[in-house]
Parts: structure tokens; sequence; C-alpha cells
């Protein structure tokens, strides 16, 4: 099926409704390594179907890992020791949560594999995992731009019982050497310890990887940030049956619907007992002036009329541990009653695009002020009469599209590039967004 080139957004005043989240991406592809690494089959309900899920079902297909499909969202992944194909040429696409895991776990297996991706694939760092996989005893080699890939794997000839990983650039890195571990301590025999260098960002993503870790049987002992012990007992073993909670980072676009166009829209899928540290997003818009109701795994909003000319209040905010659902706030400037500024945020830079040059690129073409710098973003939010047209593009970032829809509020005609570009983590999106307007 060829992709639309562009979407014209229509003008809406009014949101409101509910919406059933979509599986986590994060979730998803842990889950499906974890089950393909796990003793016995594991069910797996709720599953996103997507372009990066795909990836990753593909590669553990193409290792020979058995899965069995049930339906879109529901498959059976039935665990191996070592995976049966030990020489492959596995294509990652552009995603990052299959190809840093799956290099970790291949490189403490054994085996002769190169990894690739898209071209925008070889531009993302890989190189602080793979040094933090030699000190340990792997042997990678990179193909073409040291420190990035595409990379040649090979079968390590002893493993040491320490690692360092930098955790300053992505917290994937660590997810990846963590979720490796207990394939290191079955080959080794001694427990490991893996230390982290320099400050971590994006903590609540390894939460989520050590809470997926416990139910498949591995505790880590956690020493602060900065030290992670796996025991040489650790063994993966299967759950019989897992559930993916809904996408938090996909919840945010649907709570700035509510925020901005009154509401009240509900998300369900996630809430107070998410293991998503996104869900903190709701408590950006709550301080932006909007009503916040959370349930166990629902969240409702009610906000502004701001066709009318509500304004919600602005912030300046450190987005450290939400750094993808802080690109929703970056939208939400553009209607808010002062500049707004998110601190912290030099992980967007080696993401699908670099996301700050993006989202300040995009959100001038709609008439708003904005600075950045290394780390941060000032959005000046746009005044009544100075929105101005404009035709969106995406970068081949889903996140970017989800984004910019929000603009749909404002006075401008929006047109997005390539909407189609959403299937990486949210196929449905705008299908599920129009459902919302009014």
């Amino acid at each position: 099926m060829s992709r639309l080139a562009f979407l014209d957004l229509p003008s809406v005043q009014r949101a409101q409704g509910t919406v059933a989240l979509p599986g986590s991406k994060s979730i998803s592809n842990r889950v499906l390594l974890l089950s393909a690494l796990a003793q016995g089959t594991t069910r797996i309900e709720g599953l996103l179907a997507s372009d990066d899920t795909a990836v990753m079902l593909a590669a553990l297909k193409q290792l020979g890992v058995q899965v069995d499909t049930h339906s879109s969202d529901s498959v059976s992944v039935t665990g191996v020791s070592r995976f049966p194909v030990d020489d492959a040429q596995l294509f990652m696409g552009n995603a990052g949560t299959a190809i840093r895991p799956l290099t970790a776990a291949l490189a403490v297996m054994g085996g002769h594999y190169t990894l690739s991706g898209v071209p925008r694939m070889h531009e993302r760092p890989i190189g602080d995992l793979v040094e933090g996989l030699r000190e340990m005893g792997a042997r990678i080699n990179y193909l073409e731009q040291p420190g990035y890939p595409p990379i040649e794997i090979l079968a390590p000839e002893q493993l040491e019982d320490r690692v360092r990983v930098q955790g300053s650039v992505s917290s994937q890195f660590l997810t990846a050497v963590l979720m490796a571990a207990p394939l290191a301590v079955a080959r080794s025999g001694r427990a490991l310890t893996v230390e982290v260098i320099g400050e971590l960002i994006s903590k609540p993503y390894i939460d989520i990887t050590l809470n997926l870790m416990a139910r498949f049987g591995v505790v880590v002992e956690r020493q602060g940030w900065q030290q992670f012990v796996i025991h040489a007992d650790a063994v993966y073993r299967s759950p019989n049956s897992i559930f993916v909670e809904g996408d938090a980072s996909s919840a945010s676009y649907f709570l700035a619907l509510g925020a901005i166009g009154g509401g009240p829209v509900r998300v369900e899928g996630v809430g107070a007992q998410s293991i998503q540290g996104d869900v903190a997003f709701a408590d950006v818009i709550e301080a932006m002036g909007a009503q916040v109701r959370r349930e166990a795994s629902s969240i409702e909003l009610t906000g502004f009329h701001v066709a009318s000319g509500q304004r919600l209040k602005a912030f300046d905010t450190d987005f450290n541990l939400i750094p993808d659902a802080a690109m929703t706030a970056a939208a939400l400037a553009l209607f808010a009653d002062g500049p707004c500024t998110l601190r912290n945020i030099a992980s967007w830079r080696v993401k699908e695009t670099d996301r700050i040059h993006a989202m300040e690129t995009e959100l001038r073409k709609l008439g708003a002020r904005v600075e950045s710098g290394p780390d941060w973003l000032r959005v000046y939010p746009v005044e009544s009469g100075q929105w101005q047209d404009a035709a969106i593009d995406t970068y081949d970032d889903h996140r970017i599209a989800m984004c910019f829809s929000l603009a749909a509020f404002g006075q401008s005609k929006v047109r997005i590039m390539d909407p189609d570009c959403v299937s990486k983590t949210f196929p449905t999106y705008f299908d599920v967004l129009s459902g919302l307007l009014t």
C-alpha cells in the first residue's frame, strides 16, 4: 500500500470522547525479546501492532524463534536457550528499541550476525553500547562509520563479570545490557555488575526494564542509579502470559487534546498503576491549568477551549524523565499565556531525527518564535491573528506528525506531510483522532 503524501487537518473547536490506547512500544519490544530468551512459552496480549514491533518479530523469527500469531495484538513466543540460527543478516529498520537490546543479546549469546537499518538508523549512535559490551568481552565490529550501525557481531571468547555503560546519551544502552545480563551469567557462571558512567537519563525507562525482567523471574539488585548486580543464578522463566499496557507516550496527545479542546477526553490503558514514566505528562498538563482525574488504568482530562481565546499556563520544566511526552508539551506551548521552556532534552538530538531542530523549524512555520540550545527549547505562543498556514514536514518521525495534529486548534491551515509515518507506533492515529474532534 502506498503512503499518503499529505493530510490536511480540518479546523476544529472541541475534542471529547474516549480512547483505548494501543500497546506500549517500549513494553512490547522488551516483552518480545524476554519471551524469546525465557524458558517456556509466553502468550502476549495487548501487543502493539506497528512498524517497530514488526521489526523485532521478524528478527526473532529469522533467528529461529517460534512465534505463533493468535490475532493482531496477541502472539505466543517459545523461548530458546540459544538462537537456533547462528549466522544471519538482520535488518532493523529505524527501531531503536529493537536493535539495541538485540545487539547485546547476540553479542553475549554468540554467533555471527550483521545488523543494519534505514539511513537514519546509521546516524543514531550505538558506540557507547558497543564499547561497554567490548569491555565485557564481546566482539563487535563497525562496518561503516565507527560508533554507528551497521555492525558485525562475532562470538565472544570469554566474558568478564563487570561492564560499564554510558548513561547520558540513551537509557536504551543500559536497558540492552541489563536484558542480556542473565545470558552472560549463564555463560560465565558468575554474577555480573553493571556500572553506569555519568548521569543516567530517562530513569523511568530503566524502571520498565527492571519491572519486566522481574516478571520473567530475574530480580536485579539496584544500588542507586549507578550500579546494578545480576546474580549468578539469574534465569529467565516464562510467566506463561503477560499483558502489555497502553502506550503512555501516545496517551500524551489525547490528554493534550482534552487540555486545548475542552474535553472531557478519557484515555484507557494507562493510569495510576502504570509502570511507564510518561504517565507523569498528566502532571505537566495539570500544572498548565487542566483538570485531571486518575484511575488505576485510565486518565480523564478536562481543559480549556483555546479556539475561543482561553490560554494554558506557561511552564519552565525539566523533561529529562519524560523526553518523548515532552514533545507534546512543546506543541501545547503554542496555546500558552507566555513563553514555555523545555529543559534537559538533549536525548532529542539522537532520536528518529534531531527533534530539537525539527520542532524548532516546524513550530516557526506556524508563526511561533522559537529559541533552542544543545539541550533546551523555548517556545513563545502564537498570538491571535499571527498564525500562519503551514505544511509540516515530519522527518519520518511518528512523534512529529502526532504532535502537530494539535495545531488544528489554531488559526492556521495545517497540512501534515507523510502522515503514514505514524505507523512506527500508532498506525490508526489519525483515524482515532478524527473520532474525537468536533
